[in-house]
């Protein structure tokens, strides 16, 4: 299977999800599994590129032209695949892979998961999107899309395309449904 992981790429942040992406990037690795990821050598999107190679896995990183020539591409890729801007990033992260996994991160996380929801929602694919909530970092978003729910602007359950897992354990138990 081949995973991939929306997350930061800010390093001054609460170590608990250093720990968190380091976890999930040893445990793809040991199950056999690809992680593909944004392809910076910064912050979570290092740390998980970087752990599951240390644990013998592979990495594809899809990398857009500015992280390139800005020397920020990771030394942790397997397999880069350039692109030339974020939103072909995305489009080639959902292609490329069988489930998503959000660890903390900001507005491009939320990006990349909103893009790769809303493309699920209307049919263009059906693959497990998991939100790692990390000390409960999600809890607020969570919220949001109950309450957005409850006013009727999401159609369904935003459950039944958007998981939330508590654990790293909990994500493999999901994405394998």
């Amino acid at each position: 299977m081949k995973i991939a992981v929306f997350c930061s790429a800010n390093s001054a942040i609460d170590p608990s999800y250093f720990a968190a992406a380091e976890e999930l990037g040893r445990r793809v690795a040991e199950g056999g599994h690809t992680i593909v990821f944004g392809g910076c050598n910064l912050g979570l999107m290092e740390c998980v590129a970087k752990a599951a190679r240390s644990a013998g896995g592979r990495t594809i990183g899809v990398i857009p032209t500015i992280i390139e020539r800005g020397g920020k591409a990771s030394p942790n890729v397997d397999v880069s695949i350039p692109c030339d801007n974020l939103s072909d990033r995305k489009d080639l992260m959902t292609a490329q892979c069988d489930a998503a996994v959000a660890l903390p991160g900001g507005l491009g996380t939320l990006d990349e998961v909103f893009t790769m929801a809303a493309s699920s929602t209307i049919g263009y694919h059906h693959k497990p999107i998991v939100l790692l909530n990390v000390g409960g970092f999600w809890n607020k978003l969570i919220e949001l899309l109950d309450d957005l729910a409850a006013r009727g602007m999401v159609r369904g359950s935003w459950r039944d395309i958007i998981q939330v897992a508590d654990s790293v354990e909990e994500i493999f138990l999901k994405v394998r449904k």
